[in-house]
């Protein structure tokens, strides 16, 4: 099956960048894959988050045919790893949306939200007032971190700045949803489910893997884990990978420390698939290298670059061939980084690698970023890292066969990794299925709330 020509041509319309200050702190990322431990195990945390957790209701408005209540809580992450959300998001906001009449029981599905979903007009608009008309169901939209009141001053609209960034916003929803669904249960609403679009799927699925009970889980538009999004999908286009492959090449922690915490090693692991690293002639010839070699190489020639940039930009091409001048230079930029070995001859400098060991080199570089983003990705979003939910039959995929933002070849399916799900596909791509299929997403959500209903009738 082919992608979808509108998604790519979408995707070339946006021209922000993503993770435009990197990784993110090697010890933000240490802290938070110690957590996922943690919460990657539904047993471990049974009782991490109490039920009587206080949650607020601060404003109510009527309208003709429901209530719409706004709320808040602190989430529940600031209590465990303290610091690791931006101060604007510690504050967890959702709006509750209740019919004025119920047609049959009281039934809430919480919505997470997608990409770019600020605030919560667009899931009120398309997916909770039809509800409140079709089937007499409440929605409850929670806020993400990072997005809407929630979004911290220094981040350029939906653009994560940091890999991290996602990881904590995964993270932050997964407590604050156990929270909500608390709370729902202590107000008497019955059933509860999750659904969420796009990201938000990916999000409503880790939150439903840490509920100790059956619950309805729609996943529109999400698939088993965020790694092919990011490295092969037409968002891949979006990240910088330029600022990922320089923390990557000059800060030795990411290979040396960090990779070592990833414990993910499923058939579509990185580490069952160096090949993304080793498959070329050129990356051949550095396998001897190690990681630290590599580095300094990559950073030998990039400082050497910079340093005759610097001495063209100042109309000074004599000082290119003086090993004195071009060496103070180098001096100096090498003071604010790493330390670096150059060697001269006859009054001139010779770099260390010629152009076809400094582009292997570069190659190399590229191939190890890239493998390193989706360890970590499958570190924190693969379903597989996660509990199993307590029962899969209750669960409705819905895909888009065309889909370019969530290739599904190369990775784990959903229905290996939860046996008895359904999936249901939806003609056209991504972009498509968000903007005319909404009610194929609705119609999903009643389904598996009527199968929760004849299987559960006394839960």
């Amino acid at each position: 099956m082919g992608v979808s020509r509108l998604d790519v041509f979408y995707r070339r319309l946006l021209l922000t960048k993503l993770f435009i200050g990197g990784w993110g702190k090697p010890e933000d990322l240490k802290r938070i894959f110690e957590f996922r431990k943690i919460i990657g195990d539904r047993e471990k945390c049974k009782s991490l988050v109490p039920k009587d957790y206080p949650v607020y209701i601060n404003k109510t408005e009527e309208n003709s045919d429901c209530y719409i209540h706004e709320g808040y809580f602190i989430s529940p992450l600031e209590h465990f790893v303290s610091g690791i959300l931006p101060p604007e998001a510690v504050k967890a906001r959702f709006q509750f949306i209740v019919p004025k009449r119920w047609q049959k029981n009281r039934p809430v599905c919480i919505h997470l939200a997608g990409t770019g979903d600020h605030f919560f007009w667009r899931r009120r608009t398309l997916m909770a007032r039809p509800m409140i008309k079709e089937a007499g169901m409440a929605s409850l939209l929670l806020e993400n971190p990072y997005y809407g009141y929630r979004k911290p001053k220094d981040q350029l609209r939906s653009s994560l700045k940091n890999v991290s960034d996602l990881f904590v916003m995964g993270g932050a929803l997964i407590l604050e949803s156990t929270v909500l669904l608390h709370w729902l249960e202590r107000e008497g609403y019955w059933p509860l489910g999750m659904t969420g679009i796009s990201m938000g799927g990916y999000m409503a699925s880790l939150a439903v893997t840490n509920w100790p009970k059956p619950i309805p889980l729609i996943p529109c538009l999400s698939w088993s884990t965020a790694s092919s999004v990011f490295t092969r999908g037409v968002l891949s286009k979006a990240v910088n990978w330029a600022e990922l492959e320089k923390q990557y090449a000059i800060n030795s922690v990411y290979e040396e420390e960090i990779i070592k915490l990833l414990e993910y090693c499923g058939a579509d692991s990185f580490k069952k698939n160096q090949e993304l690293v080793k498959t070329t002639e050129s990356s051949e010839r550095l396998v001897h290298l190690s990681g630290n070699e590599r580095r300094s190489a990559y950073s030998q020639v990039h400082m050497e670059a910079r340093a005759t940039q610097i001495l063209l930009n100042h109309k000074d091409p004599e000082g290119i061939g003086s090993g004195d001048r071009l060496s103070q230079l180098l001096s100096s930029l090498k003071k604010s980084g790493k330390q670096l070995d150059f060697r001269q001859r006859g009054g001139r400098v010779n770099t260390v690698l010629d152009e076809e060991s400094a582009a292997c080199c570069q190659r190399s570089l590229q191939r190890e970023s890239l493998s390193f983003m989706k360890g970590v990705m499958d570190e924190c979003t693969h379903m597989a890292n996660f509990s199993v939910p307590v029962d899969t039959s209750l669960i409705i995929v819905i895909q888009a066969k065309e889909d370019a933002y969530v290739p599904r070849t190369g990775v784990l399916s959903l229905q290996d990794i939860w046996p008895g799900c359904e999936v249901r596909y939806l003609n056209g791509g991504h972009i498509s299925a968000y903007l005319f299929k909404q009610n194929a997403f609705r119609q999903a959500i009643y389904d598996t709330f009527n199968r929760f209903c004849l299987k559960y009738p006394d839960l």
